[in-house]
């Protein structure tokens, strides 16, 4: 049996490379909802609908657990999942606990950057006033909508990347801010390109090494964790266009040689 991951699109192969090297034993499907990427500018009622269907064509195949790879799918229908299907679903979150816990006492800011939607739900400005509990708040959100849309371009230019960042980070005093969270799963794959265009000082962090140490311990309490699987992945998409499947098995091989990088 093997475990799924659900993303709209490119973005969820971060946390796959992340669980297939936390997890080398277990086998893995893949499902991008290609019909509907991206997620993040939709609206939550139509986010609840694309994952509801998504899910129905995952069940199908032969699945003991399954990823919500991706912030914003997480915010607007996990919960509800969980009380639909009799498998463990497992969610995401930015990682703006740890980031706080690194900036508590430095004086410095977090800066989370995701998408609109997943800023705009009341799962993480639940989050942020739970953990950002400061005299004065240190958390300030960016909205990155076209990130997802050059990720799923594959465009990874440097020159025309650049651009963009500095146009986003303009607004923002890099110099008051300690940590970058990548609140959006498509996000880490510029994490190396933003580490040459950030200050130094700057830590980026995202949540797939949480959320993977989250699916370990659910493998095991439910008893379902498996050590005969050989980090096998089989790509599917909603469209069922071979050549989505090609360019996720790229962007996957990209990125996991962007990780031997780091």
């Amino acid at each position: 049996m093997r475990i799924a991951l659900l993303d709209s699109g490119l973005g969820g192969l971060t946390v796959l490379a992340e669980a297939v090297s936390q997890l080398p034993t277990e086998d893995y499907l893949f499902f991008a909802d290609t019909l509907h990427v991206p997620y993040g500018t939709k609206t939550k009622e139509q986010v609840q609908q694309y994952v509801r269907q998504s899910v129905d064509q995952i069940m199908e195949q032969d699945i003991k657990a399954l990823v919500i790879a991706c912030n914003t799918a997480t915010s607007a229908v996990a919960a509800q999942l969980r009380s639909e299907v009799d498998i463990p679903i497992i969610g995401m979150e930015p990682a703006v606990k740890p980031a706080v816990e690194m900036n508590r006492d430095t004086g410095k800011r977090v800066l989370v950057a995701a998408t609109p939607l997943t800023l705009r739900q009341s799962k993480y400005t639940e989050l942020v006033s739970r953990v950002d509990v400061h005299d004065h708040s240190i958390v300030d959100s960016l909205p990155l909508p076209e990130l997802v849309t050059y990720c799923e371009e594959l465009q990874f230019d440097l020159d025309v990347m650049s651009d963009y960042f500095d146009k986003k980070f303009k607004p923002y005093d890099l110099n008051d801010y300690g940590t970058l969270v990548l609140g959006c799963t498509h996000f880490p794959f510029y994490k190396n390109m933003l580490r040459q265009l950030l200050p130094q000082h700057i830590e980026i962090i995202d949540g797939s090494a949480g959320t993977v140490r989250r699916l370990t311990s659910i493998l095991e309490l439910n008893t379902i964790a498996s050590h005969s699987g050989h980090a096998d992945i089989q790509f599917m998409c909603s469209g069922h266009e071979p050549e989505y499947v090609d360019k996720m098995i790229k962007a996957y091989q990209w990125y996991t040689a962007q990780l031997e990088q780091q």
